[in-house]
């Protein structure tokens, strides 16, 4: 599969133009910030869980006496 010299012509200029650009990007491409993946809520309700679970599983072991 060929193909054309128009897109092959059109290649080889975007390439010539980014090799003049070359060393002139920003250091860090993705913004700084605060903006964490996850909402306060959820991250919250998932230590919730977490703690709580290891709590309840503490206190059943304790209650049936040790290791049973």
């Amino acid at each position: 599969m060929t193909t054309s010299r128009r897109l092959a012509d059109r290649k080889v200029e975007k390439f010539d133009k980014n090799i003049t650009k070359r060393g002139s990007v920003p250091e860090t491409t993705v913004k700084k910030g605060s903006d964490y993946p996850v909402g306060p809520v959820l991250l919250g309700f998932f230590v919730f869980v977490v703690i709580g679970s290891s709590l309840f599983q503490i206190i059943r072991t304790a209650a049936s006496g040790g290791m049973a």
